[in-house]
């Protein structure tokens, strides 16, 4: 692997369901925010951050992000910027977002580790500085973990390592035995950081990655890391989109 080769992995195969008065004709990832399409933003802000190598799934209107990626990606060549970007084809399935990590491993075949980015989350995390201690690590993984309001939450135990996952309006734990009465409960923030050499054995099927986290923590570091960015915004519905739209065009 090149020493400076950092690999991101943008999850942009979901239906967008919560955004439907944007998505009957469109991607999520093509849904704009102050006349930008997500994709766009999320993108330019891994080559900000410094990630050379980009994997992209599709699947809901998957043609028109590819479409989209042939000329964002011609864009940058004709400006000089050495930046490959990939498809990872989910149109004849969709892989839920563990299945899409499977999927697509042929693709991280050089890569140390990957940064794993929902293409509806926006912050201002130093994504570079999170990759480079993490490939200094012995961990599996780095789940990037907040303190705010959320039914559903990430559990880990004393030693910060991933054990479940907590519905606090079912109460239900989906980890083995009862959630532990001193685990910490944390929200997760849309961003994760894997190495691939601990995915290789699983077969490729759907599957939620919280289900896979879970397998490999059991003998593995799947460790919490904790943000408190300037901003962090989920632009799954159109109430959250419209807000991020506010609060980040009043700091122009």
């Amino acid at each position: 692997m090149s020493q400076d080769r950092r690999t991101a992995f943008v999850l942009a195969a979901g239906l967008g369901s919560r955004l439907k008065e944007y998505t009957k004709d469109k991607p999520k990832a093509l849904v704009s925010i102050n006349n930008q399409p997500l994709i766009k933003v999320v993108l330019e802000e891994l080559i900000e951050n410094g990630f050379n190598h980009i994997v992209v799934n599709v699947h809901h209107f998957g043609e028109k992000i590819i479409e989209f990626l042939g000329g964002f990606s011609t864009a940058l060549r004709s400006n000089g910027n050495d930046v490959t970007i990939e498809i990872s084809d989910e149109r004849p399935l969709l892989m839920d977002t563990g299945g899409a990590i499977l999927q697509a491993l042929p693709f991280f075949k050089q890569s140390k580790a990957v940064l794993v980015h929902n293409v509806d989350i926006l912050t201002s995390v130093n994504l570079q500085a999170f990759y480079d201690d993490f490939c200094q690590s012995d961990d599996a993984a780095w789940l990037l973990t907040q303190e705010r309001p959320s039914k559903r939450k990430l559990a880990f135990n004393g030693q910060e390592n991933f054990i479940g996952r907590y519905n606090s309006e079912t109460e239900v734990f989906d980890g083995d035995g009862e959630l532990p009465a001193d685990c910490k409960l944390l929200s997760f923030s849309g961003i994760h950081l894997f190495k691939p050499e601990y995915f290789k054995d699983f077969e490729v099927n759907p599957c939620y990655v919280f289900k896979l986290y879970g397998e490999i923590a059991r003998n593995h570091k799947v460790a919490s890391k904790l943000i408190k960015p300037e901003y962090w915004f989920d632009l799954g519905t159109p109430e959250q989109l419209k807000n991020a739209e506010q609060w980040l065009s009043s700091r122009r």
